[in-house]
């Protein structure tokens, strides 16, 4: 038996709210914010929580002086058209990119993600 029906995930950041929003806007899920914290969600109760830290340092990836600790894949049907998008959403193209069924991007607040062929 499940002890959890649901993981959440939580991101430390130091803005909360632009991070749900351009979350949000990526995966079109709703936004909920505060001020300290802040979280997006899917109709089927699947969210990601970002929480304001304020000595907030971000990833250095892909080295290990500051290790990403976990990052998100999102599984994207045409990489051209979803890189054109989180761009312009406010993501930045990561300069290293070891692979060709993915890309890596940072978000607003410098965690590494991948989008990633279906």
């Amino acid at each position: 038996m499940a002890v959890a029906r649901l993981p959440l995930i939580v991101i430390d950041c130091p803005d909360p709210g632009a991070l749900a929003e351009f979350y949000g806007a990526m995966l079109d899920w709703m936004t909920d914010v505060s001020a300290d914290r802040a979280s997006v969600c899917a109709g089927d109760g699947r969210c990601i929580s970002f929480h304001k830290v304020a000595d907030y340092t971000p990833p250095l990836w892909p080295g290990q002086d500051r290790p990403q600790q976990m990052h998100l894949d999102m599984i994207v049907d045409d990489l051209d058209a979803a890189e054109a998008a989180v761009i312009g959403l406010g993501a930045t193209k990561h300069p290293e990119q070891p692979g060709t069924s993915y890309r890596v991007f940072l978000d607003p607040a410098g965690h590494p993600f991948c989008l990633c062929l279906n």
